[in-house]
């Protein structure tokens, strides 16, 4: 897990939600792409997708006074 710092006002969801998105990605990286069916792969990229969509909202989120 990846420390914050200290001026970083996260709540204990918004760390959540940025942990699931690093595990998720890690598990990409570490998965050989090459050995996954066309299926496995469509799955691996909407995960990715809907956790870069959950940052960028969560980026807005702390972007907002």
């Amino acid at each position: 897990m990846h420390e914050h710092p200290p001026d970083c006002a996260l709540t204990a969801e918004q760390t959540a939600r940025l942990d699931y998105a690093r595990r998720d990605l890690e598990t990409a990286r570490a998965t050989d792409l090459g050995a996954i069916p066309a299926a496995g792969l469509i799955l691996v990229i909407e995960r990715l997708r809907l956790r870069l969509d959950d940052t960028l909202q969560l980026i807005d989120e702390m972007m907002q006074p």
